[in-house]
């Protein structure tokens, strides 16, 4: 069940990173990855984050963990400031907050077993005896449906499906309250996908664990998440409740993401009206001066391409940056 208090709250987060160039390699832009966003995440949901490649979802997810360092904003962790901590205070929140990676193979060493790449966070914490940590493996391996034999493996052995449950292992070793899931599906096969969506689910409820679901696949965030946001160049477009965003979307970038999720219904999906967007994605080193999606937008007006849209609340819980969109 979803409650209504807040672990985590992100406050202006920005993240930029520096182009370099010329002889003495002096600073002559930066690619605004993150640029300015707001929400917040409650104890025991899923948020989902949506957006095409190369929108700042996975370097959001990154920026909020502290393994990237934002260029600015606030962190707020269980009320606790991330970006105001010291290395050695950060490391003791370092458990509750973990990741599990898009690609299950390359995110796991070679070279380790997979009993040594799960224990690897309860070694580096400096928890639990040799044999207590043998234990605790085999115990995790057995909660993400796999057998304890297999400690003894290696992850060239397994199939994408099972190196993404391998390192959803990991990611609980520590019992963490809070998992970044950067499109953990994104890489598996069609019939993997649910598998893997149903141990996240199961693994949730069990352990009241919350998500930050990172994809680009609608239809699979609709069927994890309780909200969802979606980010387009850097920006939080629109945020809202799951039924919310797909019953009635408000922003034409969003609306045009949904239009292109097939529906199973052949007559239904024939009587669709499907939104294909022009142009490419501005470069996030240059962005529009006014909308971000004002160079793609088919309802853009001379505001949009002027002035950038305030980001606010439209209907309860509802929020969007658009000039078009009226409150109420």
């Amino acid at each position: 069940m979803v409650k209504n208090k807040v672990l985590l709250r992100i406050e202006n987060l920005k993240k930029y990173f520096p182009i370099s160039g010329g002889l003495l390699s002096r600073r002559v832009g930066a690619v605004r990855a993150v640029d300015g966003i707001s929400f917040d995440i409650k104890k025991g949901e899923t948020l989902g984050l949506v957006g095409e490649s190369g929108c700042g979802k996975s370097t959001t997810g990154r920026a909020i963990l502290q393994l990237y360092k934002p260029s600015s904003g606030n962190v707020f962790f269980e009320n606790t400031d991330l970006t105001k901590i010291s290395t050695e205070e950060l490391r003791q929140f370092r458990p509750k907050m973990q990741m599990i990676f898009q690609d299950p193979y390359t995110s796991l060493n070679p070279r380790h077993s997979v009993g040594k790449i799960i224990a690897e966070p309860l070694v580096i914490q400096g928890l639990m005896s040799k044999q207590q940590r043998k234990d605790q493996v085999a115990q995790l391996l057995e909660l993400v449906g796999m057998n304890p034999a297999f400690m003894h493996r290696y992850p060239h052995e397994f199939s994408s499906g099972q190196r993404q449950r391998i390192g959803i292992a990991r990611a609980i070793s520590l019992n963490p309250s809070f998992i970044v899931c950067d499109e953990p599906i994104s890489s598996l096969d069609v019939s993997i996908q649910a598998q893997v969506i149903n141990l996240l689910q199961d693994l949730q409820e069990q352990f009241s664990l919350t998500y930050l679901f990172i994809a680009h696949d609608l239809s699979m965030v609709k069927h994890i998440s309780h909200r969802i946001a979606v980010m387009y160049l850097g920006k939080i477009v629109e945020f809202a409740g799951g039924n919310a965003l797909f019953n009635n979307p408000l922003h034409p970038y969003t609306q045009s993401l949904i239009s292109a999720v097939p529906v199973p219904d052949p007559q239904v999906e024939r009587k669709r009206h499907r939104i294909i967007l022009e142009g490419e994605v501005p470069s996030p080193t240059n962005p529009p001066k006014g909308c971000v999606f004002s160079t793609r937008c088919p309802l853009a007006i001379d505001t949009c391409f002027l002035a950038p849209p305030e980001y606010r609340e439209v209907q309860p819980e509802h929020f969007v940056a658009c000039h078009r969109v009226r409150a109420g």
